[in-house]
């Protein structure tokens, strides 16, 4: 069903000593959604992803996969998985390495067809210990693909990829969510996250601050930058002129996050404070270090 909940995470917490590495998530993913997961380094994604996988066992809250525990998804098959952590199998090749892998499924893929997903066909009988960072991260790939999940979860998963593997890497995503299974990823790849995500949850400091679609995120953020040269003029009430959001001055010139910028440019044409103007989208790596930045106010996103 199209609609039906995959994933529901509900108040979920878990700390390692002092440090609360996931502090009180609510997320909910549904069947055929492609999910980006965004946040700096020990925000808590990976420990979000292993709560979810039953790797690790929340302290408060609750994790549901398919309505059940999240152990007996991945006894059923339910579940792939791409993981960042993991060495090189020594003395197979990768088509005996995927096909072991889908000896353990109740209804895995086609070997070759897992294969082919990943990019690996003609490296097929290549020993995986003999295989480049890149064309490694393509096997594990494959070994998350071939069991035909309905829900993949897959960590940094174009690490080490070339442009042109990054690419095939998402055409195949695109093509695996289509057949109606959900996909979650992290990434520090902000672009990918934007051009490939149907939605885009971000966390910081082991809590959901933002969730909903690229375009949502950047409106939510202010939806425009308007740069300009100060040429000396005074640079004190930017942030007074009519939908600036933030002001930033670099060097001698001003950079206005503007949720109205038709308005802002208006305001600025009146003062003759126009010098060299360029009016943008906020980029989402924008709206990312506004988002997580320490002064960074909640934002009210959708979802």
């Amino acid at each position: 069903m199209k609609n039906e909940t995959v994933v529901a995470c509900t108040g979920v917490t878990r700390s390692f000593g002092p440090v609360r590495a996931v502090d009180g998530i609510d997320l909910t993913l549904r069947r055929g959604e492609t999910v980006a997961l965004l946040g700096r380094n020990g925000a808590g994604k990976s420990t979000t992803i292993g709560l979810l996988l039953g790797l690790d066992e929340p302290d408060g809250g609750e994790v549901r996969l398919f309505g059940g525990d999240p152990a007996r998804a991945v006894a059923a098959g339910r579940i792939g998985a791409m993981l960042q952590e993991g060495h090189a199998v020594t003395r197979v090749t990768v088509r005996e390495l995927v096909a072991f892998v889908a000896r353990t499924y109740p209804a895995p893929l086609p070997v070759d067809e897992a294969l082919a997903l990943a990019d690996l066909t003609e490296l097929a009988d290549r020993r995986v210990d003999r295989l480049s960072g890149g064309q490694v991260q393509r096997a594990r790939f494959a070994v998350a693909l071939v069991g035909n999940p309905e829900l993949l979860v897959l960590d940094e998963p174009t690490a080490a990829l070339d442009v042109e593997a990054r690419q095939t890497f998402w055409d195949s995503m695109r093509s695996y969510a289509r057949r109606g299974n959900t996909i979650l990823f992290s990434t520090h790849y902000l672009e990918e996250a934007d051009a490939n995500a149907d939605r885009i949850v971000v966390i910081d400091s082991g809590r959901v601050v933002a969730d909903g679609t690229g375009e949502e995120l950047k409106r939510a953020a202010g939806g425009s930058l308007v740069c300009f040269d100060l040429a000396g003029a005074r640079s004190e009430d930017l942030f007074r002129l009519p939908g600036v959001t933030s002001v930033e001055i670099r060097g001698d010139r001003a950079r206005l996050r503007s949720d109205d910028s038709d308005a802002t440019v208006r305001a600025l044409a009146a003062r003759d404070a126009i010098r060299s103007l360029e009016v943008a989208p906020v980029s989402l790596n924008d709206t990312f270090l506004a988002l997580t930045s320490p002064a960074a106010r909640t934002p009210e996103t959708t979802r």
